[in-house]
């Protein structure tokens, strides 16, 4: 359920703007809830292959949240106005490679590594 989340939040990203796709997923409401379930179940699935599927998501997310605020300084700086679309692109293409990855490792009933 949790990487459905996730998938929701990059497919509205992908639909309004391709630069944006990071965006809706760090800051969506369907990835917000998903990072609020994975935090408050991760005791749950201690000692479990869930646990690094747990683990993944949220690596996934901070990282995204991450390149997005170095994103923004940099357009605020006026650094990265030419290269922030691509920046926030790639990221985007990426978290969609980590959810594909850890959806298909979970349906396989596998750890995500």
């Amino acid at each position: 359920m949790l990487y459905a989340l996730h998938a929701v939040g990059l497919v509205i990203g992908a639909w309004s703007q391709a630069a944006t796709m990071v965006g809706a997923f760090v800051f969506g409401w369907t990835s917000i809830i998903a990072i609020i379930i994975n935090y408050v179940k991760r005791d749950e699935v201690k000692g479990t292959f869930l646990e690094s599927h747990f683990s993944w998501q949220a690596d996934t997310f901070w990282r995204c949240l991450i390149v997005m605020l170095i994103g923004l300084v940099l357009y605020l700086l006026l650094i990265g106005i030419l290269i922030n679309w691509l920046i926030f692109g790639l990221v985007g293409l990426w978290a969609v490679y980590r959810i594909i990855k850890g959806w298909l490792a979970l349906q396989a009933a596998r750890p995500v590594a």
